[in-house]
This record gives structure tokens, C-alpha cells and sequence, in this order.
């Protein structure tokens, strides 16, 4: 398995400016890096491969749907939904990124105030369908399901797992989240078991969104589950801090939860071998 880390704890927009956090990450013995792509172009991540290449880093994507003008599982904004989940495929292309994972389905916190309608599951098959006919073999999709304070369309790893085998593509499978299974499935490692077969990425997170290893959330059991089932992909690490009010407000992450970022990358990384090695 390759050891990853999400850069959202430092930014939504990979620039040379976090180089010497790249890195530090290397230095530590991360494999590669989760990048943001929340805007640019593939010009522009094709210049951002360079950059990680040089630092010996490869590269996965998170995605997340923006607004309602770009939301794919509107009736409405199906069609500019579809030409975003493209976009955000191309770009991802173009960095090199082995996988693309996130919500990629609806805007974060927005809610219908019922459960979804059979009209907005075929439409979440569909849009995802043709997502992942877009990427082709050129990159591995992985959806994620959130809690349900975040989202409404997709919150278990069981449902995750319809949706993979309903889209039935060999590139499109979900992303197992530590931190929402803790929250939304009663057992979280039966959950995953049942569906590894549809597990394409994995994030390491915390129950609070800061430093693994020192919550509650199943990670070292997951590690465990993962590897019998011989998962080879990667393990990423996902925190979240005050560095981005927009993500820390959209993370509900309203109290300091670690007392450095390097504290983070060092003790998740030395967690997420300790479960490696078992």
C-alpha cells in the first residue's frame, strides 16, 4: 500500500508556495500527496505534475461538487453537472493523479429535507456513469460517502457499494472514509469487509479531523481489513485545521485540535506503518 496525505489541511490550491511542505511530507516517507483541484485547468496541472515529480511525490485527486450551478444530481444542472465531473477528470488526468476520489456528486451540505427519490438515484448512476466513461483507463475513480450532516445522497459504505456495482465500470469504485463510517455504520470494519470489493482508496481520519492515532475512529482495525483482503491502493491521511476558514467551516472544525501540522503528518504516518506491519 502507498501512503498518502491530503493537503487540504494547508491549502485548496497547490502552488509552489508548499514546497517546502512537499517536502517535509517526502522526508517523512509519504508516498505522494492528495491534491485539491478546485479550479485551473490541465495546462496548469500538468505544470503541478512537474513540480512533485521533482520532489519524487506521485498523486491523488480530491474533488468535491461547488456550487448548484455544477451539481450533477439536480435535474436542472445535470448537463453542467456532467461537464464539471469532466473537467475535474481532465485536470486530474493531466496531474498524473492515480486516483480522483470525494463527493463528486452533490455540493456539501445541501439537503433536500427528505431521503433521496429513485429519480435522483438514477440520475447519481448516470452522472457518475458517464464520469467514469470519461476517465476511461486514465484514472481510477473513487466516491465517497459522508456523513449525514454533510450529505444526503450517499452516506454508507453499503449504498457506496450499490452505486459501484450500478455504474459497473472497472476504473469507478468508493472511497472508505475512517471518520464517516465512524459515524455512519454501526460496525464500521464489517462494513468495510463487506464491501472491499468495491473499496478503490482509503482515508485515514481521525473522529475529531485531527491527528490519527489519538481518537476513537477504527483506524488500525481498518489498516488490518484492508490488508487481508489484499487491498494494494492508498492510504491517505485526512485533517483538517483553522489554516482555511472555508474548509474549517465546512469541516465544522470550530477548536484547535492538534498543536502542529507537523505533529499530524509525523504521528499518522508512524500510526499507518504500525498497522501495516501487524
Amino acid at each position: 500500500m502507498k501512503i498518502g496525505f491530503n493537503l487540504l489541511l494547508w491549502t485548496t490550491h497547490l502552488d509552489g508556495t508548499l514546497l517546502p511542505t512537499l517536502r517535509a511530507l517526502k522526508a517523512a516517507g509519504y508516498d505522494g500527496v492528495e491534491v485539491p483541484i478546485f479550479g485551473g485547468d490541465p495546462a496548469y496541472y500538468r505544470d503541478i505534475k512537474t513540480m512533485l515529480d521533482g520532489e519524487g511525490l506521485q498523486s491523488t485527486v480530491v474533488g468535491i461538487v461547488q456550487d448548484e450551478a455544477r451539481n450533477p444530481l439536480s435535474a436542472q444542472t445535470e448537463s453542467a453537472g456532467v461537464d464539471y465531473l469532466k473537467w475535474l477528470v481532465d485536470c486530474s488526468v493531466a496531474l498524473g493523479a492515480e486516483v480522483l476520489a470525494g463527493p463528486f456528486y452533490q455540493p456539501l451540505a445541501s439537503f433536500s429535507g427528505h431521503p433521496l427519490t429513485e429519480d435522483e438515484w438514477q440520475r447519481l448512476i448516470r452522472t457518475q456513469t458517464a464520469m467514469a466513461d470519461h476517465a476511461t483507463g486514465a484514472i481510477t475513480l473513487a466516491v465517497e460517502p459522508l456523513n449525514r450532516f454533510e450529505c444526503y445522497a450517499l452516506n454508507t459504505c453499503e449504498r457506496a457499494a450499490q452505486l459501484v456495482q450500478a455504474v459497473n465500470r472497472p476504473n469507478y469504485g468508493y472511497l472508505f472514509d475512517t471518520f464517516h463510517s465512524n459515524i455512519e455504520e454501526k460496525d464500521a470494519i464489517a462494513a468495510l469487509s463487506a464491501t472491499m470489493a468495491q473499496v478503490a482508496h482509503i482515508h485515514i481520519s481521525e473522529n475529531d479531523r485531527g491527528t490519527p492515532g489519538r481518537g476513537h475512529a477504527p483506524i488500525l482495525p481498518a489498516i488490518a481489513t484492508a490488508k487481508a483482503a489484499g487491498y494494494t491502493g492508498w492510504l491517505t491521511v485526512e485533517a483538517f485545521g483553522h489554516a482555511l476558514p472555508d474548509i474549517a467551516a465546512a469541516t465544522r472544525v470550530w477548536r484547535p485540535l492538534f498543536t502542529s501540522t507537523e505533529a499530524v503528518y509525523a504521528e499518522a504516518i508512524t500510526l499507518i506503518r504500525q498497522g501495516l506491519a501487524a
